[in-house]
C-alpha cells in the first residue's frame, strides 16, 4: 500500500480514490456512539476496527475491538500491519488501527486517539481529520463512568484529555461538540457529503 495518499482499492467506475475519514477525540467523547449512528445516517462508509490489548468491558460488543494479547499485537507491529499504533500511557494498552482494506468504492472511517490521527495525517495527508470535543470536563467524565471505567481511571483520563483538547483542535480540519448525538451525527454527515463533493 502506498504511504502518501488513500488507499487505491476502488470499485469498477470510480471516479476518484476512496476519501479517509478520521474521527479522533478523548476517551469518553462519544466516538464510538457517533461513528455508529453515522454509518446508519449514510452509505458507502468502511470502518475500520481497530485492535487493543485491553480486555473488553461487560457491555462492549465483542466486534467492538480484534482483542488481542500483548504478543499477538506486537507480532503484527513487526509485520507492518498497522497504519499506527500507540501505547497509553495511563494503563500501558497498546491500540493500534490496522493496513486499510475497504471494500471496492467504499469511503474509509477510522474511529482513533489523537496520537493515531497525527500519524495517520503524516502517512495520509489526504485525509479528513474530524476531532470530537465535549460540552464539558463533566459530561466526558459521566460518559467514562457509564462505560465502566473505574475513578482512578477517569482521573487520569481527564487529566490527560485536557493536553488532546487542545492538541486536537490544531491538527483538526473540523471540530464537532457531541452535545447531542444527533445533531452531532448530522453534522458529521454534512462534512461527509461536502468532503465527497470536491474534485478528487
Amino acid at each position: 500500500m502506498s504511504t502518501t495518499g488513500p488507499p487505491d482499492k476502488v470499485g469498477a467506475g470510480e471516479p476518484r480514490n476512496p476519501l479517509i475519514f478520521v474521527i479522533f477525540g478523548a476517551g469518553g467523547v462519544g466516538k464510538g456512539t457517533l461513528v455508529a449512528r453515522l454509518t446508519q445516517l449514510r452509505d458507502g462508509l468502511w470502518l475500520s476496527r481497530s485492535w487493543t490489548t485491553r480486555p473488553r468491558r461487560p457491555s462492549e460488543p465483542e466486534n467492538a475491538y480484534v482483542f488481542a494479547t500483548r504478543q499477538e499485537f506486537m507480532d503484527r507491529v513487526s509485520a507492518g500491519g498497522f497504519v499506527e499504533w500507540t501505547e497509553y500511557s495511563g494503563n500501558g494498552r497498546l491500540y493500534g488501527t490496522p493496513t486499510l482494506e475497504p471494500t471496492g468504492g467504499s469511503d474509509v472511517v477510522l474511529e482513533i486517539d489523537v496520537d493515531g490521527a497525527s500519524q495517520v495525517k503524516q502517512r495520509y495527508p489526504e485525509a479528513v481529520l474530524v476531532f470530537i470535543s465535549v460540552p464539558s470536563v463533566e459530561v466526558q467524565a459521566e460518559r467514562l463512568r457509564r462505560r465502566g471505567d473505574d475513578e482512578a481511571s477517569i482521573e487520569k483520563r481527564l487529566l490527560v484529555g485536557a493536553e488532546e483538547e487542545r492538541a486536537g483542535r490544531e491538527i483538526a480540519d473540523h471540530v464537532v461538540v457531541n452535545d447531542d448525538i444527533e445533531r452531532a451525527a448530522a453534522e458529521l454527515a454534512g462534512i461527509i457529503d461536502a468532503s465527497r463533493q470536491v474534485p478528487g
